[in-house]
């Protein structure tokens, strides 16, 4: 039986789509140990078999109350999801219905309209046809997928296999996207592909939201003329758009310096990996593998404009101490912004 069928067949007695929560099944449990960090939950059997016969309960019946989840808040965002080098990344921005990156498909990623994929390694997008096999599977409109142009080939292709092996649909929205471009992704949000250095194709993303303002031309005047102006096809205002969130996936400090990129370092809120953090690793191991360490992060300290920076994809080789002492000795005006994202570890 094909994935669609057989998941079909087993929560269809849960409740219908239309009233059934992705929320609602997150995992209660903790997570497993693994290499100093921690992997996805995994759900007993016995709490999958106690919810089977919800139908047969009495209607007034409460639902299942969503499991408490860990989620960082910088200025008007919350993040949720995981982040461990080499293992599983997927960044979760719920107020935006974004997901950077899927890693191994977390569950909270299946409730966001758009995933950006950031490259191509596997702990960055192995999850990818869960992500939209899930949502199918609870009739949630088709997601749209956002991947580098020079990769999107490759992925209908990944697709197309999965649904010969599978016999589902797979339907979704694939977007190839090259550093420049931008994508409108409705309700006053534009993203922009932005350039990241990585050893495979990469490229990172900035959210905008998209504000109109009235015309330097006409500041000052009477409401009721700029009303007569407006109704009379004059176009009394411009568009500004204003970084919000920026996401570099992997990549080397090399985007710190880039000057195309300036938004992204004038973002309210960096996402940024940091793989490495003291000096059990060097900078130029980090290099080799296209990755950034945290000293050069304080070597380019005064770059940064974010009002906060969320320093992701840490090392399994370090341990939760390491990265906290690190984070604690930075310079007071970058500690100050700083957050680090060790959901999972």
């Amino acid at each position: 039986m094909s994935l669609s069928g057989s998941l079909y067949a087993s929560f269809r007695s849960l409740r219908s789509p239309v009233d059934f929560t992705l929320t609602s099944l997150r995992c209660p449990f903790k997570p497993l140990n693994l290499y100093h960090g921690r992997s996805h939950c995994l759900v007993p059997r016995s709490s999958v078999m106690e919810q089977k016969n919800v139908e047969d309960q009495p209607k007034s019946a409460e639902k299942p109350t969503p499991a408490s989840r860990s989620c960082i808040f910088i200025e008007d965002y919350g993040f949720e999801g995981i982040s461990i080098g080499g293992h599983e990344t997927c960044i979760i921005v719920p107020k935006l219905k974004v997901a950077f990156d899927i890693g191994r498909c977390p569950q909270r990623a299946i409730s966001q309209d758009f995933l950006f994929i950031s490259h191509a390694h596997l702990d960055h997008i192995g999850g990818i046809p869960m992500y939209v096999a899930t949502r199918g599977l609870y009739n949630m409109k088709p997601p749209t997928i956002i991947v580098p142009s020079c990769v999107k080939e490759k992925v209908e292709k990944l697709f197309e296999i999965h649904r010969q092996l599978d016999g589902s649909e797979l339907e979704h929205n694939l977007i190839g996207l090259d550093v420049g471009e931008t994508f409108d992704m409705g309700k006053g949000l534009m993203a922009k592909a932005f350039k990241t250095y990585h050893v495979i194709p990469s490229q990172g993303y900035v959210i905008y939201s998209v504000r109109k303002k009235l015309k330097a031309e006409y500041l000052g005047l009477p409401s009721k003329e700029i009303k007569n102006l407006k109704e009379s096809g004059v176009e009394i205002t411009g568009t500004k758009l204003v970084p919000e969130v920026a996401f570099t996936g992997d990549t080397m400090a090399d985007f710190i310096v880039d000057q195309a990129n300036a938004d992204v370092m004038n973002a309210k809120v960096l996402i940024m990996e940091t793989t490495f953090v003291n000096d059990s690793m060097t900078v130029e191991h980090a290099r080799e593998h296209g990755h950034t360490h945290l000293s050069e992060v304080v070597a380019l300290s005064d770059k940064f404009n974010n009002k906060g920076i969320l320093f992701i994809h840490f090392s399994a080789r370090h341990r939760v101490e390491e990265i906290q002492t690190a984070m604690k000795n930075l310079p007071k005006r970058l500690q100050e912004r700083s957050h680090a994202f060790l959901e999972g570890w």
